[in-house]
């Protein structure tokens, strides 16, 4: 499975392919060495997260395919409609999919999901608007919403959780 390690404001990125899909997309808290990407695709996905991360970027034009039981590719399908910018509950994305009892199950599939940023998982937050349940911990998933917030322009550019 090639795999490709690049620089993020956010830390060290690992991005990974399998069969022609990104399969993850990772920020790691520990020092890798930066690789050159060993394939087309992995190119294109570290090109993709830079326009993302200089705000050029809204969405991600990526084949993406990562293993998951049926109910988690479809709460990873929910996560892919959250706008940009934008934030959603959980038990608003229960809703969506309607299923308001599994506000649980929903929460720990978003929290088995590999593809950072490129399936929007920081985009969920607590019920209260407090920041909640992020793999790559709450001061990511912060910078991610206000980076998102000063891009769109609009709301405040620094939340304040």
């Amino acid at each position: 499975m090639p795999e490709v390690y690049c620089h993020t404001p956010l830390g060290i990125t690992r991005i990974t392919e399998d069969e022609g899909f990104i399969s993850g997309v990772s920020v790691l808290n520990e020092e890798y060495e930066v690789t050159p990407a060993p394939t087309p695709l992995l190119q294109t996905a570290i090109n993709q997260l830079d326009e993302y991360f200089k705000g050029e970027r809204k969405t991600f034009d990526l084949p993406i395919k990562q293993p998951g039981s049926d109910f988690q590719q479809k709460v990873w399908e929910q996560l892919l409609k959250i706008n940009y910018g934008s934030t959603i509950t959980y038990s608003q994305q229960s809703n969506l999919m309607n299923n308001p009892l599994a506000i649980r199950a929903i929460a720990a599939a978003n929290g088995k999901n590999n593809l950072w940023i490129v399936v929007p998982c920081h985009r969920v937050i607590g019920a209260d608007g407090s920041l909640t349940g992020y793999a790559g911990g709450l001061w990511r998933k912060k910078w991610l919403l206000e980076h998102e917030a000063r891009t769109m322009g609009t709301g405040q550019t620094r939340l304040e959780f």
